[in-house]
């Protein structure tokens, strides 16, 4: 059974000092933490070390990062391999987020050759598979993500499958204050579930502005194994509300 992953995605906010206030709140709470929910944070690159510096010692918060190269090193400016990752105490790495899909021109092929590069190297990769808007409204949800999900994950053994995490993120629902209904999110993860082998036992977590006030109807569904929390997870008082969400 897959356990409950609630990950906090900053995206391009929280500088290292605000990193460490955040953590300094939210550290002392995690005592309370349910222990078959595991929870992590992926703040920016620039505040990684004063995370990791806040983090050591502490086990029940995870580091993420929001993006890697599928190099290890190289002439790629602006790029971050995963041994500098390493070097933070990173274990999870965001692939695929639609912001980047749309904004950085990510696709299938460059995701797939992260994933690769992060399994080798022993990080969890959680690879984030949605629909926009047009794709939902002229029925192609699910061949979308079906699509998505056998590119990133081509060439992958079913071991190597079972070692990451997925994320549905409906990119009409992100930043829109809107969300999905839980029974289609449900549906949806149900598919994901059996659209490649070896998915069993991976978390799939929703994406889709989760936040306290629905969190409980989203955990709830049974192939709803978490979330991918961006707005919600800035305030150690909001995130806190959905990893008690998770625990109910």
């Amino acid at each position: 059974m897959p356990r409950t992953l609630i990950a906090g995605n900053w995206k391009m906010h929280k500088t290292g000092a605000e990193t460490a206030a955040f953590l300094d709140v939210f550290l002392p709470l995690s005592a309370s933490f349910p222990a078959d929910v595991d929870v992590a944070i992926a703040p920016p690159f620039t505040a990684l070390g004063a995370a990791a510096e806040r983090l050591r010692g502490h086990n029940r918060v995870g580091l993420g990062a929001q993006n890697v190269h599928w190099e290890l090193q190289g002439a790629y400016t602006g790029e971050i391999s995963a041994p500098m990752l390493a070097e933070h105490g990173v274990t999870y790495v965001i692939v695929g987020h639609s912001e980047r899909r749309a904004q950085c021109n990510e696709v299938d092929l460059t995701c797939n050759l992260k994933v690769k590069t992060l399994l080798a190297h022993g990080f969890t990769p959680i690879l984030a598979v949605g629909e926009t808007f047009e794709e939902r409204n002229t029925g192609s949800t699910d061949a979308r993500i079906a699509s998505q999900m056998h590119s990133g994950l081509k060439g992958l053994s079913e071991a190597d499958v079972a070692r990451i995490v997925l994320a549905y993120e409906p990119v009409w629902a992100i930043g829109t204050g809107q969300n999905c209904d839980p029974l289609e999110a449900d549906r949806v993860m149900g598919n994901m579930r059996a659209c490649v082998e070896g998915l069993r036992n991976v978390p799939i977590l929703y994406g889709g502005s989760m936040k306290p006030e629905n969190a409980r109807g989203l955990l709830g569904q049974p192939d709803v194994d978490g979330g991918l929390i961006g707005g919600a997870a800035l305030k150690a008082e909001s995130f806190l509300g959905i990893v008690e969400a998770a625990k109910a």
